[in-house]
């Protein structure tokens, strides 16, 4: 008997596909135009919701097509023109030809969907900031081929930079050396020994991380100081040979939060919206409703940023973070601030033996994990039993599944809300609120 080949055939591009006319239905969560023809759904990039508009197949597949935007025959009129002249090239924006108000309503539907199954019949409020201007941190990449070099960011789904002259999601300070940076480094010599660069603003004022690939002159290194000098900016050098930026506890950098002033060393993660940032503290604080009672453990704390504000009201707050440098900043930054009622671990609590570091008498939880979500982490915390859990996420399909689980164990989702941490992207940060069910509470 011959054994049967359940491989499918690959479906090949068609190059010479012809260009056709498609009437736009809807929008994806990439920002990508929902269109059918003949009953096969077909994704435009570039398209909007009720715009008809000719489209090029360029990559069939068996149960959808991708197309590229040949021309617009007829325009939605949630289109406006996108502030920045790199929009279309540059991956980092992918909603800037759409109405800011229509952007929320796309992301507020798509999240909605996303939670059918657990929050169908709750509304989802919106936590909003500046349109542009909010981001406070960037990373820029340096290229270098031939005689070509190319300073900026990288396309979507693609190692090609695109060359960049501005920036309007940056921040003023951020974007103001945009164009000075991609001149000098074009102009000055050893380009190719420069890696990416890294710019940040934060309290102290906006600081230049250089990675090196290899050794710089000492010249070189000498016109990199005049520059920072010229454009008032702190400059740091990332060796080679080094993972990570080498600098002592007295040059950490600084942002204040809720009144807490956090200390942190400047490849460590931030919220890089810091008004959208006060704005999820001030929301986590009302939903989660501490009083002096509470036992809070802080999942994924980082530095702090909400265990500070937590400390405040709670009677104890357990900060728990994967990589102890950010520990050993947290500890820090609590002798700094004065609060003695947080104590910080550095653990991996999918690790029984971690878990086991958790004090009984835990009443509430927060969660901020990474893309890849909580899972591992929420059998141990079922096993603790907290009134609520309050849980941020910068990924919803990872929200959704972990909800999920806590709903099956005995919780009910409470409220929601759509926090625009990175307008101008499809990017879609939420907080949940969980309070265990009635009939499970003690």
């Amino acid at each position: 008997m011959k054994r049967r080949n359940n491989r499918r055939p690959t479906v090949k591009a068609n190059l010479s596909s012809p260009i056709q006319e498609y009437v736009v239905e809807g929008l994806t969560h990439e920002a990508k135009g929902v269109a059918r023809l003949n009953g096969k759904v077909v994704f435009i990039e570039g398209a909007l919701p009720s715009e008809i508009v000719s489209a090029q197949v360029t990559k069939p597949g068996r149960r959808f097509d991708e197309a590229k935007l040949v021309s617009i025959l007829s325009t939605s009129e949630e289109r406006v023109v996108p502030q920045c002249a790199h929009f279309g090239q540059c991956g980092g924006c992918s909603f800037q030809h759409l109405s800011y108000q229509e952007q929320i309503v796309s992301k507020l539907g798509w999240l909605k969907n996303q939670l059918r199954r657990i929050y169908s019949q709750g509304d989802i409020s919106v936590l909003t900031g500046s349109e542009f201007g909010y981001r406070r941190r960037a990373r820029l990449s340096v290229k270098v081929k031939g005689t070509s070099i190319e300073v900026g960011f990288r396309k979507q789904s693609s190692s090609t930079i695109v060359d960049i002259k501005q920036c309007p999601v940056l921040n003023h300070s951020l974007e103001r050396l945009i164009l000075p940076l991609n001149q000098f480094i074009k102009t000055c010599s050893q380009p190719d020994k420069i890696g990416h660069i890294e710019l940040l603003e934060d309290d102290l004022g906006v600081s230049v991380i250089v990675r090196l690939t290899g050794t710089l002159d000492i010249l070189i290194k000498e016109s990199w100081q005049e520059l920072a000098a010229l454009h008032n900016f702190s400059l740091f050098w990332q060796e080679a040979k080094e993972d990570r930026l080498a600098l002592p506890a007295s040059e950490l950098r600084q942002y204040q939060v809720n009144n807490t002033a956090i200390h942190f060393h400047p490849q460590d993660f931030i919220q890089v919206n810091a008004e959208v940032n006060q704005k999820m503290l001030d929301q986590a604080l009302s939903w989660i409703d501490l009083s002096e009672k509470d036992i809070i453990l802080d999942l994924f704390c980082g530095g702090g940023n909400f265990s500070f504000a937590f400390a405040k009201t709670a009677k104890k707050v357990i900060g728990v973070e994967l990589l102890p440098s950010m520990v050993e900043n947290a500890t820090r930054n609590q002798g700094v601030n004065g609060l003695e009622n947080i104590h910080f671990i550095a653990a991996d609590l999918t690790k029984i033996e971690s878990a086991s570091l958790i004090p009984s008498g835990v009443t509430k939880v927060f969660l901020d994990p990474p893309r890849s979500g909580a899972m591992d982490c929420l059998p141990n915390i079922i096993k603790l039993a907290p009134e609520k859990i309050l849980y941020v996420s910068c990924n919803v399909s990872t929200l959704s599944r972990d909800a999920e689980f806590l709903v099956a164990n005995g919780y009910q989702v409470e409220k929601v809300s759509l926090m625009e941490m990175f307008p101008q992207t499809a990017h879609v940060e939420t907080m949940m609120l969980l309070q265990k069910s009635k009939k499970q509470k003690r």
